[in-house]
């Protein structure tokens, strides 16, 4: 009995031992973290061992027109980590609670950017405590963890941290020694679930074998036993916790199998939308291995690519009560692939193109119509490429041919087969005139298709057009899976004179998995970007110096020939706007960022903007700080009807904030639309734009 105490004293002191500053238990302190004190406190709570913010109580909670108020402050708190300076890859657990409502964001803090880095967030109420896990990577500067929570308006609600754990590797490695089990849980079944193993306490079973860690009793592993299984094909599973960042390298773990004839085993990728890929599944050749070396444990390695968030998900399948017993143990993640024959992780840029230099990696099959690459520069008549505005995009069909019975075809790179992809671009819709012979016939005017490289199978079509807006860019995602490798192909047909569609192409992206997964990591929008599909993504209307408010609006605006048609986003989504129609000559309107830390080195402000219309005012980009307001940038008057892009270096080493402002013109037909936000630290790259151009040029 003493050795198994020592055993298990000696192991605690190991886990100890492993974690790295920046973790804490918050048993009679906390550990450096410190509350920001431009919101609402973090208070500590010795007898329960947490940290928690709570929703703040209405003062006057008994009055009866409280009510009529409208809605309470929003209540922030942000606990602060000391600075940490941890250059190899660790991964950070955080057990927490949200109650009632609220949400619960982590964040990474490199000193001297003015934006945070999420890792991590939740709205997820829950009843007890819960694991959640983040990987940090490799970080050469130093940094804070910064963790954000917002308890919500309904009374009793609040957001606890009970304990914040950064050790050193990747967050799926586990050797199940800790109570947190690394965030690793168990789906939890009527009959069959996975269990904790060892510890020295086996009351159901006298068989179970010594774990792989450290070889003895009083270690601990998972297993799952088909004893209480009672319908045909019980399936257990223990799930890893959700990656954070794409993973590429080698997964290993050991494994211990009996009845190999009654159970299946296997190792499965989830994805957020619930889809399941195989990686691996025990096979006869294990089996019999595990015969012949009853209790020892069996190593296996397999390559993971996960370009997107996922789960790994250990299962196993039982077909009896006597389909054996199935356990694991010593999980760990090399970002090295298993063998030196994987095949490299292939890159889908090589796919990607925005024509601003030529055709990219694209080619088109010769035949009687082309593709031409054509650029327009910004004018009042006539839309311009979708990057910038004032650059390059294909164009097909563009003008009468004496010819008909053709099709263009624009084929992309090769891709590799048996893979997932997203495929983005954007086309435009460029009909003539009704009276122009067959042009506005638009059916036909672009399809894409899946070419596979052997030339005996029939090429697919993955997409066809929907979508008839003229004269707006329309984005457009496809997913599509290649069994053999593979070539995107854009079709443009033109069957008759009076049947001949035109089309533009601009602005193709090619990305590994499903479109819904590649859109991003995080739920939320990244800060400082917004494409206000989701409202104004933390930025505010000034209330105090303008005479009214920027609108939300999709599609075009009320007053003919000003404004946009549609987003710069998508075509078919939401953007800014100043109404003109309500406002008198000289008034503004002004939207405000949230308040930004200061820098030392450049910031970069990209958008993009619309100002079309005879009577066309003027956008300013203002920096305000300290109470002084100055300018950055400024566009004066009719500029165009496309979307341009404007980009804006500039520098600040204190608090701050960006103010888009605009100014009604001399007439109705003055609307300016602003879209498509990202505001970031470090200087920009490509061309700038002036800081200044008036009407008159």
């Amino acid at each position: 009995m003493l050795l198994f105490y020592l055993l298990t004293f000696a192991a605690t002191i190991q886990a100890q031992n492993q974690l790295l500053p920046g973790s804490c238990n918050f048993e009679s302190n906390t550990c450096g973290y410190t509350s920001d004190a431009d919101f609402t406190s973090w208070e500590l709570h010795k007898d329960g061992r947490f940290v928690a913010v709570d929703a703040a109580i209405p003062e006057d909670q008994d009055d009866e027109k409280s009510a009529d108020t409208g809605p309470q402050k929003e209540t922030i708190g942000i606990l602060l980590s000391p600075a940490l300076e941890q250059g190899e890859w660790s991964c950070l657990r955080l057990v927490y609670q949200i109650s009632g409502s609220g949400s619960l964001t982590v964040l990474q803090r490199t000193e001297g950017k003015s934006f945070d880095k999420p890792l991590w967030s939740s709205q997820e109420p829950s009843d007890s405590w819960v694991i959640s896990s983040m990987d940090l990577q490799n970080n050469t500067e130093p940094y804070r963890v910064v963790v954000e929570g917002k308890p919500g308006g309904s009374p009793g609600s609040s957001v606890a941290v009970f304990e914040i754990h950064i050790s050193p590797g990747y967050c799926l490695d586990c050797d199940f020694e800790e109570s947190h089990l690394c965030g690793y849980s168990n789906q939890w079944n009527a009959n069959v679930n996975w269990f904790v193993g060892g510890g020295g306490g086996q009351l159901l079973h006298n068989d179970m074998p010594n774990d792989h860690t450290y070889n003895n009793k009083t270690g601990h592993f998972m297993y799952v036993d088909s004893i209480y299984a009672k319908t045909f094909k019980e399936v257990a599973k223990l799930m890893s916790p959700m990656t954070m960042v794409p993973m590429y390298g080698c997964l290993s773990f050991q494994y211990q199998r009996s009845e190999e004839r009654g159970n299946l085993f296997s190792v499965f990728t989830r994805d957020r939308l619930g889809q399941y890929q195989e990686m691996w599944r025990a096979g006869p050749e294990n089996q019999s291995e595990w015969s012949r070396t009853l209790g020892e444990w069996i190593p296996v390695q397999v390559d993971l690519k996960a370009p997107y968030s996922v789960q790994v998900v250990f299962e196993v399948a039982f077909n009896s009560p006597r389909g054996g017993r199935v356990a694991v143990d010593d999980i760990s993640f090399s970002p090295e692939f298993c063998s030196t024959d994987s095949e490299p992780t292939f890159d889908p840029s090589i796919a990607n193109c925005d024509f601003e230099s030529g055709f990219c990696h694209y080619s088109q099959d010769q035949g009687m119509g082309s593709w031409r690459r054509v650029s327009v520069k910004p004018n009042i008549f006539r839309n311009g490429d979708h990057t910038t505005g004032a650059g390059s995009f294909l164009l097909v069909h563009s003008q009468l041919n004496p010819n008909s019975g053709y099709v263009t075809r624009l084929v992309g790179p090769t891709l590799p087969g048996n893979m997932k992809f997203c495929l983005r671009f954007f086309f435009s819709l460029r009909g003539i005139t009704v009276a122009t012979a067959g042009f506005n016939q638009t059916d036909r005017a672009l399809g894409v298709y899946l070419q596979p490289q052997q030339k005996s199978s029939s090429q697919e079509k993955i997409w066809t057009q929907g979508e008839k807006s003229r004269g707006i860019w329309i984005g457009a995602d496809v997913t599509f899976q290649t069994l053999q490798p593979s070539k995107v192909v854009f079709v443009s047909t033109c069957r008759s004179f009076w049947d001949c569609g035109s089309v533009a192409l601009d602005d193709i992206s090619v990305s590994l998995g499903d479109c819904e997964l590649t859109a991003g990591m995080l739920s939320s929008p990244l800060p400082g970007h917004c494409d206000f599909e989701k409202g104004l993504c933390g930025y505010t209307q000034d209330k105090k110096n303008d005479d009214a408010d920027w609108e939300l609006r999709r599609g075009p605006t009320p007053t003919s020939y000003t404004g946009p048609r549609g987003d710069h986003t998508t075509g078919l989504g939401y953007y800014l706007h100043m109404e003109a129609s309500p406002l008198l000559h000289g008034q503004r309107v002004q939207l405000l960022s949230s308040i930004l830390r200061g820098s030392r080195g450049p910031q970069c402000l990209r958008f993009f903007y619309q100002m079309y219309g005879s009577g066309t005012g003027q956008l300013n980009i203002l920096l305000s700080k300290d109470g002084e307001v100055a300018l950055l940038w400024q566009r004066t008057g009719e500029q165009s009807m496309a979307w341009l892009r404007a980009t804006v270096e500039y520098q600040s080493d204190s608090q701050h904030q960006i103010v888009f402002e605009a100014i009604r013109g001399s007439s109705v037909r003055s609307d300016i639309a602003i879209d498509d936000i990202v505001l970031e630290s470090g200087p920009c790259t490509g061309e700038q734009s002036p800081p200044d151009v008036s009407s008159a040029e």
